[in-house]
C-alpha cells in the first residue's frame, strides 16, 4: 500500500514538473496569425513576412497584376506578368515567369501575396505552382490590407508614380529634402516634412506638427501618401513614421528625386 502511494506520489510529482517545464505557447496576436485555411498552402504571419524579408530566405512575389504592383507594394517583392489567356477576373501570375526568377528550383521557397483574405490570385497562383511540382509555397494571405494597417509602409515604382500624378487628385507627396532643396522646386501638390527634423525629434515631432498645421490630411487618414527623398533610404524613414501615426496608406518611392520628377514627366 505504501509502494503504491509512494508511486502514485511521485507520478504525480514527475506530470507537475512536466508541465511546468513545458514552455507555453507563444499569445495568439494579430502580428503572428494567419486565416488558416486547411484546405489551401501553408500561410505566413505579418510577422513571419517581415522576418523573411529582413533574412531574404525566400522569394517573395506580388501575384497582383502590374499596375497594381507598380502604384504600391511590399518593399523587396517581385512581380511577373500573367498567365496568357485568362481573364482580369480570375488573374494568375505566370508560372513559368516565376520558374525563370529561381532558376528552376522547385525546391526553392515562394511567398505570394494579393489584395488580402478576399482576394484569389495568390490561391490560384499557389495551386498552379503546387500543380507543377513546387514543393515549398506559402501564402501571406492577409495581403496589402493587414500589411498596411499594422504599419507596413510600401514602395511606389516610376511607373507607379505617373499613373499616380494622372489620375489621382487627392494624393499627397511629402517630399523629405532639406527645406532648401525643397524651395528649389519639388513635386505637385507636395508638401515639406524634412527627414532631418522627423529624425532629430525623437518622437517624430515634425509629423505631429505637420498633423496640425496643415501638411498631412488629419481629415482623411485614407488619403494615399508618397514619400519622395534625396534617395530611398530618406523616404522610406519618413514613411515609416507616418505609418505609426495612423496613415495607412503610405508608399515611398526608393529612387533618387531627379529620377521621381523624370518619372512623372508627359
Amino acid at each position: 500500500m505504501n509502494q503504491r502511494l509512494v508511486f502514485s506520489s511521485l507520478l504525480v510529482v514527475g506530470l507537475l514538473t512536466l508541465g511546468a517545464s513545458a514552455p507555453a505557447p507563444a499569445p495568439v496576436t494579430i502580428s503572428n496569425a494567419t486565416i488558416g485555411d486547411p484546405e489551401q498552402t501553408p500561410e505566413v504571419s505579418t510577422e513571419d513576412l517581415r522576418k523573411i524579408l529582413a533574412e531574404g530566405s525566400a522569394k517573395v512575389f506580388d501575384a497582383r497584376p502590374y499596375r497594381e504592383f507598380a502604384v504600391s507594394h511590399i518593399p523587396g517583392a517581385l512581380n511577373v506578368a500573367p498567365k496568357p489567356g485568362v481573364p482580369i477576373s480570375m488573374y494568375v501570375s505566370d508560372i513559368a515567369e516565376i520558374g525563370r526568377l529561381v532558376n528552376e528550383n522547385k525546391a526553392a521557397t515562394i511567398v505570394l501575396y494579393c489584395n488580402g483574405p478576399f482576394c484569389g490570385k495568390s490561391k490560384r497562383l499557389a495551386a498552379e505552382l503546387a500543380a507543377a511540382g513546387y514543393t515549398q509555397v506559402r501564402r501571406y494571405q492577409l495581403g496589402i490590407p493587414v500589411w498596411r494597417a499594422l504599419g507596413g509602409v510600401t514602395e511606389i515604382e516610376p511607373d507607379g508614380l505617373k499613373y499616380v500624378f494622372g489620375k489621382d487628385a487627392t494624393a499627397v507627396v511629402i517630399d523629405v529634402r532639406e527645406p532648401k532643396g525643397f524651395q528649389t522646386g519639388t513635386l505637385p501638390n507636395a508638401r515639406s516634412i524634412p527627414r532631418s527634423a522627423v529624425l532629430e525629434g525623437k518622437d517624430v515631432g515634425e509629423v505631429k506638427k505637420a498633423k496640425d498645421d496643415g501638411r498631412l490630411p488629419m481629415e482623411d487618414h485614407n488619403t494615399r501618401l508618397i514619400v519622395v527623398g534625396q534617395d530611398g533610404t530618406s523616404a522610406r524613414f519618413v514613411a515609416e513614421a507616418l505609418a505609426h501615426e495612423a496613415f495607412h496608406n503610405v508608399s515611398y518611392f526608393r529612387g533618387t528625386f531627379p529620377e521621381a520628377s523624370a518619372s512623372i514627366q508627359p
